[in-house]
């Protein structure tokens, strides 16, 4: 199994291999992993992609001190270093959510490296004051063990995920079975993270900006906002009955976006 050893994580990853190929880099929502991307994997594989996922600190296979406080510039430079590490010198960089944070702030850290965004519901704002609080309700609840741990996740799995109880259930297992205080620095990272609506135009590239119909985090003005804001973007891409993980819970409309915006990047570079 790959890992990257940085100055502060030893940062998990898969490649599917094929060097030379185009290349697209996913970055994982908070409270999930690498494997959440196993559809668009799949699917950009068969379209004769080579794709990187890795896991975001606090998160999935990747060793961080969990007390450790970093930031989403942190993550963007995880991003870089597994990029260096696979011989990647350029690439498509995707995030969703908390990955979308990292994604925008590898394209201003890098913008030679980063050839499109693909942004799934996720956004370029700070966290609002009422969010706050329910972010450290909700991570202090995580953290403390007298609190039982399956009615958290049986609570947060429909906002967060999505789509059936059985799209559902395997985060609710992960969640069941991982290690509670692991998230600690990582929900602080989300917290704090700073707005980078002032931002956006300097980032120039193609951005693709997809959102799940019903996703209550990345509401449709918070994507608009994004979308309107990043030169290289056109409009939104709404998946309809799909909430906050449209690409886990509704992979096929998500992978024919996906699909379509690399087709015509593709065309746009094309001698």
């Amino acid at each position: 199994m790959p890992y990257v050893n940085t100055d502060e994580a030893r940062v998990f990853y898969t490649d599917s291999g094929g060097r030379g190929q185009r290349t697209v880099v996913l970055a994982h929502g908070f409270f999930m992993d690498l494997s959440m991307f196993a559809p668009q994997v799949e699917y950009l594989e068969a379209q004769g992609f080579r794709v990187l996922c890795w896991d975001a600190r606090g998160h999935g296979a990747t060793v961080a001190e969990p007390d450790r406080r970093f930031t989403y510039w942190d993550s963007a430079r995880d991003l870089l270093a597994v990029m260096d590490a696979a011989g990647v010198d350029r690439a498509i960089v995707g995030g969703m959510s908390q990955g979308g944070y990292t994604a925008l702030r590898a394209a201003l850290l890098a913008p030679e490296r980063v050839e499109a965004l693909i942004l799934l519901d996720t956004e370029a704002g700070s966290s609002p004051p009422e969010q706050i609080g329910e972010y450290r309700q909700l991570f202090d609840a995580w953290a403390n063990p007298e609190v039982p741990i399956a009615t958290l996740a049986e609570g947060l799995a429909p906002g967060l995920i999505g789509g059936t109880a059985l799209d559902q259930a395997p985060w609710r297992a992960k969640w069941i079975a991982g290690d509670r205080g692991a998230v600690r620095s990582a929900g602080e990272c989300l917290i704090e993270r700073e707005s980078l609506l002032d931002r956006l135009a300097e980032i120039d590239c193609p951005a693709l900006v997809v959102r799940g119909e019903f996703d209550e985090s990345s509401t449709a003005d918070k994507t608009e906002i994004l979308a309107e804001g990043l030169p290289g973007a056109g409009p939104a891409v709404t998946i309809e009955g799909a909430g906050h993980a449209a690409n886990w819970t509704a992979p096929e409309p998500v992978n024919a976006a996906i699909g379509g915006f690399l087709a015509r990047l593709t065309s746009s570079v094309a001698p």
